[in-house]
């Protein structure tokens, strides 16, 4: 699989840097990918979060954790852009509970009574990208000072752009440069080796998720979850049907029509959670994804390990930097 990602990054550096850009694995993650090796929340209290699951490398950071990091980079851009005579906002639209990560499987009837699959919470994360004051602030700029915008940003069009190959035999590039370059610097140390290591762990999922969707075991709780689902009046043959199902809809719609939309979403979630949380599908999940990931430890433990340190080692610098979000 193969994309360069550099321009995306940059426009989203010029936006807001809220948090790390999604990796090339991305597209397919948002449909496959269970993120059951990260750092779905466990209870029914939405603001608890679960012990990151363990794997080849150990365990992962909670989604809590890598926001943190990615509040940190925001934070040293932002001081950055100002030192370099700029003005420059963090803007961080979403609290913790609305910043968790939704995964395949998704077993919070709390969070899904009151966030249905989190419609409602992108579409204030588009309303703030939208109306990001970063962006009206550098079109209102000369041609020339946006340019010297651009520059302090990320180094522009002249800044070093980092290459490295994905599992997959593909291969993605970033510029680095600028505060931004500078930020990933602060936090992790070597920028460069930072991305090797990122691309690398960041597109396993390709090379496993296939196993694990056709896995006997998994299989076998989906078609017990789907059994529930159809018990409730919910007749969907696995959580992505189900989540589908959600999103046919008008783009455009009056307030009556979203709430009508909203809580046909919410009803279907919150019988989506409670059935995966029935059967365990999270857990067998879990457990199922770590065998495939440990089945990749011979050719990518180490890469496994380097990335975790390299985390672990960002966290504890951010820590120091910013507070924890709420």
């Amino acid at each position: 699989m193969q994309r360069t990602y550099a321009r995306r990054r940059t426009e989203e550096r010029k936006e807001r840097f809220a948090r790390r850009a999604p990796t090339v694995a991305a597209a397919i993650a948002t449909l496959v990918s269970l993120v059951l090796t990260s750092c779905t929340a466990q209870s029914d209290t939405a603001h608890h979060t679960a012990p990151a699951a363990r794997t080849a490398a150990g365990e992962k950071l909670s989604y809590a954790q890598d926001l943190r990091i990615s509040d940190a980079e925001q934070h040293l851009i932002t001081r950055c852009m100002r030192k370099q005579g700029f003005r420059f906002w963090e803007v961080k639209s979403l609290s913790l509970e609305e910043s968790r990560p939704i995964g395949y499987v998704q077993d919070d009837v709390v969070w899904a009574r009151s966030h249905g699959y989190g419609s409602r919470i992108m579409a204030k994360e588009d309303r703030a990208r939208l109306h990001n004051p970063n962006i009206v602030y550098r079109k209102s700029l000369s041609r020339s000072r946006q340019k010297a915008y651009d520059i302090a940003v990320d180094g522009g069009r002249d800044a070093i752009v980092l290459k490295a190959q994905t599992p997959s035999g593909g291969t993605i590039a970033k510029q680095s440069g600028g505060c931004a370059g500078q930020a990933e610097k602060t936090l992790y140390g070597n920028t460069a080796a930072w991305f090797r290591s990122d691309a690398t762990v960041s597109n396993l999922r390709p090379l496993y998720v296939g196993k694990l969707l056709h896995d006997k075991e998994f299989k076998r709780a989906v078609t017990t979850w789907s059994r529930c689902m159809n018990k409730a009046g919910h007749p969907f043959s696995d959580p992505a049907e189900a989540r589908q199902s959600t999103l046919r809809h008008g783009a455009q719609q009056n307030r009556t029509e979203e709430a009508r939309s909203f809580a046909i979403e919410t009803r279907i979630a919150v019988a989506d959670a409670t059935c995966a949380r029935s059967v365990s599908l999270r857990p067998i999940g879990e457990r199922r994804e770590a065998h495939y990931v440990d089945e990749l430890a011979p050719k990518f433990g180490n890469s496994l390990k380097h990335h975790q340190r390299m985390e672990r080692q960002a966290l504890t610098r951010a820590k120091r930097i910013v507070p924890a979000r709420t």
